[in-house]
C-alpha cells in the first residue's frame, strides 16, 4: 500500500449505513425527549413563581385594570432588559477595542516583508535630519585613534642566575608572590 492510498475500512458499507441510521434514530428520540422535558420544566417553573389567575367573577373594568397593570410590568421589564442589553453591548465593544489595542501594542500585527536596502551613512543622516544636511560627513576623520600600550619587555639575563635565585624556599616564595 502506498503513502497516498487510504486503508480499506474494516466494516462493510451496509453495516456502516445501518449504524449511522441507528445513531440518527437514537439522536432524534433524545431531541424529542429533551423538548418534552423543557415544556414540563417551563410549566413547573411558571406554576411555582406565579399562581394561576382567577378570572371568574371579575367585571370588565377589573379585567381591563389587570391588563393595564400587566402591560406596565411588562414595559418595566422590557426597559430593564433593554438597558442591560445596551450596557452589555457597550462593554463588549469596549472589550474588543481594548483587546485590539493590546494586540497592536504587543506587535503581533502582520508586518509586510521589507527588502533589505543598503543605504550610505550620508543618506541615513539625510533621512533622519531632513534636507538640512547637504554636506557629506567623514566619519573616519572624527574617530579617535587608540594607541596600544607597549608591552613590557622582560629583560634577558643569564638563565643560570634565575635558576639559582629560584632554588630553595626563597625561590618558592618569590614564585607564589608574583
Amino acid at each position: 500500500m502506498s503513502f497516498w492510498q487510504k486503508p480499506k475500512p474494516k466494516i462493510s458499507a451496509s453495516r456502516r449505513l445501518y449504524l449511522k441510521t441507528k445513531l440518527l434514530k437514537h439522536a432524534a428520540t433524545m431531541v424529542q425527549a429533551d423538548k418534552e422535558q423543557k415544556v414540563l420544566d417551563r410549566e413547573r417553573i411558571l406554576s411555582e413563581r406565579g399562581p394561576p389567575l382567577n378570572l371568574s367573577g371579575l367585571s370588565i373594568q377589573d379585567l381591563q385594570n389587570l391588563c393595564k397593570e400587566l402591560h406596565q410590568k411588562i414595559d418595566v421589564v422590557d426597559d430593564e432588559r433593554y438597558d442591560v442589553a445596551s450596557k452589555v453591548s457597550k462593554n463588549t465593544k469596549e472589550i474588543e477595542d481594548l483587546s485590539h489595542k493590546i494586540f497592536e501594542l504587543k506587535g503581533k500585527m502582520k508586518r509586510p516583508n521589507l527588502k533589505r536596502v543598503r543605504v550610505s551613512a550620508d543618506a541615513m543622516l539625510g533621512a533622519l535630519l531632513g534636507a538640512r544636511v547637504k554636506e557629506s560627513v567623514d566619519f573616519k576623520a572624527n574617530l579617535k585613534t587608540v594607541k596600544k600600550e607597549e608591552e613590557k619587555k622582560e629583560e634577558v639575563t643569564d638563565w643560570r642566575k634565575n635558576v639559582d635565585a629560584m632554588s630553595g624556599m626563597e625561590g618558592r616564595k618569590k614564585m607564589f608572590a608574583s
